[in-house]
């Protein structure tokens, strides 16, 4: 089996990837010179005994360690002022991020934040903050525990304001961790809830960024490569999870957030508010509406969707054999169709709309979509 041992991938950044590599921090920090890590993760993790275990050998390697966790699911800039705050009274030589995207969120904000201290949404990637990034930032290393958002991989955090919910992009090649920690075993325990909505969110960021307008051939196989790990693993990791399902899915997180590079669309613009607006998880916000955006976007694109269906190993290769897989892939998973099921209600759909049509994903979706266009989806999803 492939998947028990260690592989080193370097693209975009060094991977250590297998069961047993987050064995390997503790060496990894002694030959870099670290000793003084941030631990950055969420209130949940941080109780887990997986967390307890990794803080432990750590201590037993002589590192001084000290843990942050107090975030929101869907978070917000005041986690990061507040996990800056911990950095700076404890000293800290580096930044760990375990965990999802929340935690690997926050972690990577405050390393933007440790030095570079004026409002954190100067820096907005989508205002061209991201000119502002100039000075050094501190040793950034990821530990992925759930296979969703990829997050471990990527350049970028998504913070929302505290008060408008807007979420904001901060952005800079300095903030990719130096090295990414991914053993499968970390994901072993979720619950079957948490790895199909995790699972959903990496189907989704693999098939936009396929379907995404930008022109990016390397990141089309990548996606598409993705797919199919999912196809092949994500029920079964679901719902009989063993080490080569999640070792998959964990791949599969990964490779969407590497091809997402290309750019994303309609259905994390549909997602994002869902997140801001009610905490939704984003990955179970994203398999609600995966099935009506994707809908959305078949005319005209249909070569694109026969490959995908291709990729998805269906009988019909075209965009309706897509869209009903991903609806049966939700029922199988036990994610409902609508988002009336998940809290969503119609006085809310003029709001929503507003919001994702300001979100940042959609410019990128192969066809435009006007806010009229976000209003039919949602109300199409209630």
């Amino acid at each position: 089996m492939i998947f028990d041992k260690i592989h080193q991938f370097n693209f975009p950044t060094t991977i250590r990837f297998g069961t047993g590599a987050i064995k390997e921090l503790p060496a990894y920090l002694k030959a870099n010179g670290l000793n003084h890590p941030l631990l950055v993760t969420d209130p949940v993790i941080a109780g887990l005994a997986f967390f307890k275990a990794i803080v432990a050998d750590l201590e037993a390697h002589h590192c001084s360690v000290v843990v942050f966790s107090d975030i929101h699911k869907n978070p917000v800039k005041s986690d990061v002022y507040k996990g800056t705050e911990a950095w700076d009274e404890s000293s800290r030589d580096c930044v760990i991020g375990i965990g999802g995207g929340a935690a690997l969120d926050v972690a990577r904000a405050i390393v933007l934040r440790v030095n570079h201290r004026e409002d954190l949404f100067k820096y907005d990637d989508l205002i061209g903050g991201d000119v502002f990034v100039t000075n050094d930032v501190p040793h950034f290393i990821t530990v992925p525990t759930t296979s969703g958002t990829g997050s471990e991989v990527g350049r970028s955090a998504i913070i929302s304001d505290d008060e408008t919910h807007q979420k904001k992009i901060l952005f800079s090649p300095k903030l990719m961790a130096k090295i990414v920690f991914a053993d499968p075993v970390l994901t072993m325990d979720l619950p079957a809830h948490i790895t199909a909505a995790t699972g959903m969110d990496a189907l989704t960021h693999n098939m936009e960024a396929f379907l995404a307008k930008n022109y990016h051939p390397l990141c089309d196989g990548i996606a598409l490569e993705g797919i199919g790990l999912v196809r092949d693993a994500l029920v079964t990791a679901t719902l009989r999870p063993d080490l080569e399902s999640r070792s998959k899915m964990l791949l599969a997180s990964m490779m969407g957030a590497i091809a997402f590079q290309k750019g994303l669309g309609v259905v994390h613009s549909l997602a994002h508010p869902l997140s801001s607006l009610l905490d939704t998880h984003h990955g179970l916000a994203n398999a609600v509406n995966i099935p009506y955006g994707m809908e959305f976007n078949i005319a005209g694109f249909e070569n694109r969707f026969k490959r995908m269906a291709k990729a998805l190993e269906l009988k019909k290769e075209n965009g309706e054999a897509v869209v009903n897989y991903l609806f049966e892939l939700n029922s199988t998973l036990g994610i409902p169709h609508h988002l009336r099921d998940i809290g969503v209600s119609m006085e809310q759909i003029d709001t929503l709309a507003d919001l994702a049509f300001a979100d940042f994903a959609h410019p990128n979706n192969p066809k435009p979509v006007s806010r009229a266009d976000f209003k039919a989806l949602y109300l199409k999803a209630l």
